[in-house]
Formats: structure tokens, sequence, C-alpha cells
């Protein structure tokens, strides 16, 4: 029966973050990372070098690890749509029913179809054939992330849909307007950005221990300057693209920007940005603010003295828990900008011609190696947290959308998650740092895995001759 209480409501949603925030760990590193395999391949296929063979072989055992860790943890969450949110599914099922069955058609499909000869096809397929099977993965990544943010991006910005006469969101004209609702463009640029930095400052992270380690081979220089260049180059990219997605959700969910800003109260000339401070939602103010005056209209007014609307104008149980909002957003701005600076030190660096030498630039690549995570857990609770209480923005409270289940009932599988989580997934994930502690090329399987009729002929060689093994 339903709980009076709410409590049976407070434990699934702890239940879907909680699953939530395990699994979208390791697609924001797959994706990067099968997008970084296939330039891996592509590099080794056009100049022979076998620095870039051993960078394959190497991420691609942690990407197998990754990606199978994230096929799993997905899985659950599939589950928890019938058994703790079935109102949802029963009100939202034929809009948010198709658009996942269209990721399993597309996605899922080419990663299962391809997985296995990207994995295991070198040396039994030809070459062009196994690149092509990366190519065919990392779309299939993409593809993923494109059904799956269409979805949720629908429950934010609902767009193209008609309620029946049994209470359901059903399709009403294009599918196109559905699939590309007024937030989609915009979450997936900044999402898919996101896990491609995420990627590139595990490969940093990574490349910047073996060289403080003393462990200057050509394929840990290679990668740390791979990763540094996407970091200095794609950094002020997700700045921009972030800004835009901020300017897009002032227009379709203020509330949301409110509670990130800090807005308790109406500006009617010029509204402050607030740095810091401690959000105080009881009393509807912020105390202890660190503000600049009027910042906050020009970044999303462009005004200095544009009137800005608070959350005095939302009435209480509209507004979303604000503390959370505005600091998770915060740790992910700040993030972004530490980014932008490792990226522009390494910048510095090369020009300077000491990219491998400047002992302080490793650390810092260093430490930042697990901040992409950080960044894209956070922005997500940002995202979540800041369309609350609405789980179908302006449509469909959370509240309504619970399953009609008692308490402990969700208590005892938040019981088992917690601890088959920790446990299965702290093991897969302590086995990948054991296998990044060792430096690529270090008991690297040397590329004699080649077709058989390339036996006796270096990848080099083998450019070089135009392909004779080929034929």
């Amino acid at each position: 029966m339903p709980d009076p209480d709410g409590i049976a409501l407070i434990l699934a949603r702890a239940q879907f973050a909680f699953t939530v925030s395990f699994h979208f760990i390791f697609p924001a590193f797959s994706i990067g990372l099968a997008s970084y395999l296939a330039v891996l391949e592509a590099l080794w296929l056009k100049t022979g070098q076998e620095k870039y063979l051993n960078l394959f072989k190497y991420w691609l055992k942690i990407f197998a690890l990754a990606f199978a860790m994230g096929v799993v943890s997905g899985i659950v969450l599939s589950y928890q749509f019938g058994t703790n949110w079935s109102v949802f599914s029963d009100r939202a099922g034929p809009i948010i029913g198709p658009l996942m069955a269209y990721e399993v058609l597309t996605a899922f499909f080419l990663e299962a179809g391809f997985l296995g000869v990207m994995l295991f096809g070198m040396g039994r397929v030809g070459r062009k054939l196994h690149f092509a099977a990366t190519l065919m993965v990392a779309l299939g990544t993409f593809l993923s992330a494109f059904w799956i943010l269409s979805a949720n991006s629908w429950m934010h910005t609902p767009a193209g849909y008609a309620v029946n006469e049994a209470g359901q969101f059903v399709p009403a004209g294009s599918w196109l307007d559905i699939i590309f609702n007024p937030s989609f463009p915009y979450r997936l640029a900044h999402t898919v950005l996101a896990a491609y930095l995420t990627t590139a400052l595990a490969v940093g992270g990574v490349a910047a221990w073996h060289l403080l380690k003393g462990r200057k081979t050509p394929e840990v220089k290679t990668m740390f300057s791979m990763a540094m260049w996407m970091a200095a180059l794609v950094a002020p990219v997700q700045i921009f693209v972030g800004d835009q997605h901020g300017l897009n959700t002032w227009e379709h969910q203020p509330v949301k920007i409110m509670a990130m800003e800090g807005h308790f109260h109406s500006h009617p000339e010029g509204a402050p940005l607030f740095l810091f401070g401690l959000p105080d939602q009881a009393a509807q103010e912020m105390r202890l603010p660190v503000a600049i005056p009027r910042l906050g209209s020009l970044l999303l007014e462009h005004d200095l003295n544009a009137p800005m609307r608070g959350l005095d104008t939302v009435p209480l149980e509209d507004q979303p828990p604000v503390a959370i909002v505005f600091w998770s957003f915060r740790i992910m701005v700040g993030i972004g900008f530490l980014i932008l600076t490792l990226g522009l030190w390494s910048l510095v660096a090369r020009w300077r011609r000491k990219l491998h030498e400047w002992i302080w630039l490793h650390r810092m690549a260093l430490v930042m190696g697990p901040a992409g995570f950080v960044a894209v857990i956070a922005g997500w609770v940002t995202t979540e947290v800041g369309r609350q209480p609405w789980v179908v923005y302006g449509l469909l409270r959370t509240r309504d959308a619970v399953s009609p289940i008692a308490a402990p009932g969700v208590t005892g599988s938040l019981i088992a998650f917690v601890i088959v989580y920790f446990s299965v997934f702290a093991a897969g994930t302590w086995y990948i740092l054991k296998l990044m502690r060792h430096a690529p090329a270090e008991g690297e399987t040397p590329p004699a895995d080649l077709p058989i009729r390339t036996a006796g002929i270096t990848p080099a060689a083998a450019v070089e001759r135009g392909g004779e093994e080929e034929r």
C-alpha cells in the first residue's frame, strides 16, 4: 500500500540516485575511450608507429572492463522503472518506451555486433575490418548517449505530446519534435564533450603518474600529449556550450536557474552573481554571500541592468532543493575552469618544450585525473535535482510518479544494491587501477598477433610497403 509519510518516495529516489550515479561514471568513460581507441588505431594504420598500437591494446583492456560495468549497471535502472516508478512508466511509457527501444535497436546492436571483433579480432580479421569495428563501437556509444539524452531531455522540456483520456503522454505530430525537444541539442553537446574531457583527464592522469615515476617511454609521452591537447582545445568549447545550455535552461526551466544561482529574491534592476554563500531555503535567503554586483543579469540577460525574477515568485512546493543545486553547480563549474587552467598550462609547457619535464604540471594532471568523474556526477545532480519536484517538468510530479509500494520493500532492495555495487564495482574499479599502474608497452603483446599473412612484417614495414600484406 502507498506510504502516507512519503518514506517510500524518498527511498525510491535515493535508490535511483545511487544506481544511476554508479552507472553514469562508466558510460562517461567508455564514450570518450571508444573514440580515443578509434583515433589511436587510425594513427597506427596511417603511420605504422608501434606506440599507437601499444596504446590501443593498453586502453582496450580498460575499455572492455568499463564497458561491461556500464552495461551491467545500466540494466538495473530499467528494472526500477517497473518496480519503483510504475506510474511514471504508465503515464510516460508511450514516449519514453520507444526512445529507449531506439537505443537498443541502434546503439546496443552496433556495440554488441562489433565489440567482439574489436576486442578479439586483431589477428583474425583484416586491419581495415578491425578498424571499421572500432569505429562502429565508438558510433554505438555515441548513439546510446543520443537516445538516452533525448529521453531525459524530453522529461525536462516535453514537446510533441498530447494527453489521452487515460492520462498518458502520447505522441502528437512528428516524432522529430519529441526527439529534438528544446533542451536536447544543448544537453547532448554538453554531455558528450564532458565524456571526452573525462576520458582525457583519466588518460592524462595515468600518463602523469608514469612520468612522475620516470617512465618516459614514447607511449607515455604520447598519451600525455594527446590528453593535454584535448584539455586545452575542448575545455574552452565546453565552457561556451555550458553557457549556451544555461541560457536554454533559463528560457525553459527558469526555476532551476534561480536555484543554481541562489536567487531567493527578485532583482528589479541588475541581479548579482553569487560566487559562494549558504542557501537557507527555510528563511528564503542567501547567508554570508560573496557576490559580484549585476553580473548575474549580464550573464543571463546580457544586460547589467536587466531585472531578474527570484524564487519569491515561485510557490515553495514548486522549488527544488536549493542548497544541493547551488553547490553541485559550483563544483561542476569549478572543475571546468580547473580543466581549462590545466590545458592552458600545458600549452605554455609545450611552447617551452617542457611538456614532459614540468613536475608540477604532471602533479596537477595526476590530481585532476578523477576530476572529470566528479564533474559529470555534479552536473547530473544539478540537472536532475534542479528539475524537482517534477519528473516530467511542469506536468507530472515526482511524488505522483512513484509505485504504490511500502517503504520496507524499497529498503531491502536499496540495501542489496549498496552491498552488491560496492563489492562488485569496487573490485572492477580496483582491477582497472591495477591495469593503469603498468605503463603501456610494459608487457604489452607485440604486434605479432596480426593476420598470419603479415608474419615477420612489422606495422611500420607493412605501411611502407604500401599494404602488400593485404594482398
